[in-house]
């Protein structure tokens, strides 16, 4: 596995991805919105994946890395690569490339309610990382819970 910037003829990779996960987060494959934000990080040099010798991405990360709380706004790991530290390994690239002490993480993820809090793992995945969860935010688009969560760097 090679986790890289991502370039412009990965952008069908993250609707790949997408798609995967769209009951999960709400409509994004056909949502220009998404279109406009992957193609707007692979732009600016904040987007990164995950990738093998197979033609599909093994994960994607979409990184605001404005100092000094940066965000996690998008991660994605293939349904065939979960488990396997495709996740861990683009948050050690993003954090090696872009976060600069003292600053903060945040991720916007399922609430503890949530029928994918579970199943994807993304809770026990942020927490395992050091993250801890804060604030409910509004539900997603699909309806569901959301909650903040924060890392400190030091």
């Amino acid at each position: 596995m090679i986790v890289r910037l991502a370039k412009e003829q990965d952008f069908p990779g993250f609707l790949g991805l997408a798609a995967q996960v769209e009951h999960w987060f709400g409509p994004m494959v056909e949502d220009t919105g998404f279109h406009d934000a992957v193609r707007r990080h692979i732009r600016r040099s904040t987007a990164l994946v995950a990738a093998s010798a197979e033609p599909d991405l093994l994960g994607g990360l979409l990184f605001g890395t404005k100092a000094p709380t940066y965000h996690v706004h998008w991660l994605v790991v293939s349904e065939q690569a979960r488990g396997r530290g495709v996740g861990r390994a683009l948050m050690a690239e993003a954090m090696r490339r872009w976060v600069r002490s003292p600053a903060g993480i945040e991720v916007v993820t399922f609430g503890a309610d949530h029928p994918g809090a579970s199943v994807s793992g993304a809770r026990v995945f942020y927490e395992r990382l050091g993250f801890v969860p804060a604030e409910v935010v509004g539900p997603g688009p699909e309806g569901g819970s959301r909650q903040v969560f924060r890392r400190a760097v030091t």
